[in-house]
């Protein structure tokens, strides 16, 4: 009865999400106010209706109800409640009904956002319905993936579709924009805190999701340019550029069709990754569907809604005239420049990840694009935009003195030559791009803090004032200054890199190997028995001469219903170096692979981007946003 329940509820919110997307809009037509308020309640209509929906299908799995055929494929009475629950969004329906809850959760009255829900709505009850019934009943379910069974990608990806999604409230503004040809300053400090807020989950949703793949895949990596990887990414760098062009347009009034378009563009990148991972055009972990149908119908959104926002963007963008001008070295101007580089390398993510399915759907040869492309065309496009954000920061609006700037940062030029000299002394001339990396990330600390003291006038005015100065500074400047410093970390991390070391030892209980100064003895084997999987559970003994460092446990798991193996990897950090050990399969003569690598630096990875989402929220906190929040309701 629920489930039937949470069926017709999410029919209903179909019709609801219909109204939304008419009515409003036939009310704006006429001048009838109570038609245009309709949005309104027909919003929060449609938000109930998807709680009820996702309650039932959330009771199904909590009580492991395997008459629904979802749960049948993704979960099992064994499993413990937090992978019960993410059973729900661990497979191709179950995450398209997040998707639409996070729709309507961040909608609001919106017409656009209506027609979005409507598309999706209609791709659920069509192609993907997570309430169809099973049977006949089976006694038991299949269980979940055993790679997702782990609480990193429990919350991986409501952080992702709070992300995607939310950045379909930025282009739901950006069409209202360019029918009623208006955008201002007010336009931008609503959309800002919007795009901001999407962006800090995106950031945290990417974070979980890297992470995830360094401790439980076992190869020790963090990225592998992955196209469902680059599909998070993409949105996420064009976000990052729509933030900082949103500035432009409420301080300056200019860039305003140049924001526009991002706006359009960010959330059209959320739907083509939603395309790339549910379509079956993809051979990933990440990627649900396999029916090509699905693919179809998400094709078609992809040319209703890219399509028709871009056509309307080509006839309307014209009137969008900004203001303000400025001189090439200005605030401006730097911010024009983090644009067109951001812009740049989201372009190459987006051919290298494409290019492979075109040739493949001309006839072309089947190729793959890795690593080599996009170190090769990617980095290059990152390294100026990370050189210019500490001037860029210090520069005025309007005109601004770049040598002045320059002379400024005498303390972040001294830092950067410090760091860089004491990693090529320490690592021997080490490779010396890497160097040059740790050495880039020390500018960028040197220039936020650089930025901070002339902010605060800290070598200009007594310590009193200056910390009064700190206490009257906006939360906005603060979370900017944070948000760079945690890319600082991340790209130290990043940077770090070649200096880690690596070994692979096939080795029998009793036996050791070597890794970089570490001596590791393998001094013992446990195996234990769960309910749903078996544990190969090692004892790996770190010494570092005579002592004793550390006692590690990596194990292998085996899941007898699936027959399929994961890793448990054995990871031990002081914030500095990282001791990542991974056990393997054995092989005949009992003796079992292990992987054990030396990392320095890469916990600041997922360090920087927590710190740059931090950052984020300390921004949406600052008292602007809330008095322009609450100035400021369009309608779309």
């Amino acid at each position: 009865m629920i489930v039937e329940l949470g069926h017709f509820a999410l029919v209903l919110a179909l019709f609801v999400a219909l109204a939304q997307s008419v009515l409003p809009l036939v009310g704006a037509a006429r001048e009838h106010a109570g038609l245009m308020g309709f949005a309104r309640a027909a919003a929060l209509a449609q938000l109930l209706l998807l709680v009820v929906a996702m309650g039932a299908l959330m009771e199904a799995y909590v009580v492991s109800d395997f008459s629904v055929l979802n749960v049948v494929q993704n979960s099992a009475s064994t499993k413990p409640l937090l992978y019960k629950v993410a059973g729900l969004w661990s497979n191709h329906e179950g995450s398209m009904l997040l998707w639409v809850f996070v729709l309507a959760l961040v909608g609001g009255a919106l017409a656009v956002q209506g027609m979005i829900g409507v598309g999706f709505l209609l791709f659920i009850l069509l192609t993907s319905n997570p309430f169809l019934r099973a049977l006949p009943v089976p006694p038991e379910g299949r269980g979940l993936n055993p790679v997702l069974q782990d609480p990193g990608l429990a919350f991986h990806p409501p952080f992702l579709y709070l992300g995607y999604v939310g950045f379909s409230v930025a282009f739901s503004f950006a069409v209202a924009a360019l029918i009623e040809g208006r955008v201002d300053a007010a336009w931008a400090r609503w959309v800002r805190p919007w795009s901001l807020a999407s962006w800090c989950a995106l950031t945290v949703g990417i974070a979980l999701g890297s992470y995830w793949s360094y401790y439980t895949l076992g190869w020790g990596g963090w990225w592998f340019w992955d196209p469902v990887e680059n599909a998070s990414l993409m949105p996420w760098i064009l976000g990052t550029a729509l933030i900082h062009s949103s500035i432009v347009v409420e301080k300056r009034d200019t860039m305003k069709a140049w924001t526009v378009l991002l706006a359009i563009l960010t959330f059209s990148l959320s739907l083509i990754g939603t395309f790339l991972v549910r379509s079956g055009v993809l051979s990933s972990v990440h990627a649900f569907a396999t029916d090509p149908r699905r693919g179809v119908f998400i094709l078609g959104l992809l040319a209703a809604a890219i399509g028709g926002s871009l056509t309307l963007y080509a006839l309307r963008a014209p009137s969008l005239r900004g203001g303000g001008l400025f001189a090439p070295v200005s605030r401006e101007g730097a911010l024009v420049l983090n644009n067109l580089l951001l812009s740049c390398a989201c372009g190459t993510v987006l051919v290298g990840t494409l290019y492979p399915l075109f040739l493949d759907a001309v006839g072309g040869p089947k190729i793959s694009v890795g690593f080599p492309f996009f170190n090769e065309t990617f980095v290059p496009l990152m390294v100026p935009l990370l050189v210019a954000l500490g001037p860029g920061a210090m520069l005025a609006w309007k005109r601004g003195d770049l040598p002045g700037v320059l002379q400024r940062l005498w303390a972040a030029f001294a830092l950067a030559a410090l760091v860089g000299l004491g990693a090529f002394w320490a690592t021997h001339g080490g490779p010396i791009l890497a160097v040059l990396g740790l050495a880039l990330a020390a500018w960028m600390v040197g220039g936020v803090l650089a930025e901070l003291a002339e902010r605060l006038r800290l070598f200009r005015l007594p310590l009193a004032a200056s910390w009064g100065r700190a206490r009257q500074l906006p939360r906005a400047a603060w979370g900017m200054s944070l948000a760079h410093f945690g890319l600082a970390l991340t790209v130290a991390g990043i940077a770090a890199s070649p200096f880690e070391h690596e070994t692979i030892a096939l080795i029998r209980p009793g036996g050791t190997a070597e890794l970089a100064g570490y001596t590791l003895e393998f001094t013992s084997l446990v195996r234990r028995q769960t309910p749903d999987h078996l544990i190969d559970d090692a004892t790996i003994v770190v010494r570092r001469g005579n002592e004793q460092v550390a006692v590690m446990h990596p194990q292998r798991r085996l899941f007898p219903q699936l027959q399929q193996t994961t890793s448990e990897t054995a990871i031990r950090t002081n914030g500095l170096v990282d001791l990542y050990i991974a056990l393997g399969d054995p092989d005949p003569s009992g003796a079992w692979t292990l992987r054990a690598y030396e990392k320095p630096l890469v916990s600041w990875i997922w360090l920087g981007a927590l710190v740059m989402a931090a950052g984020g929220v300390v921004s949406l906190s600052d008292r602007r946003w809330r008095v322009g929040l609450s100035a400021r309701r369009r309608r779309a």
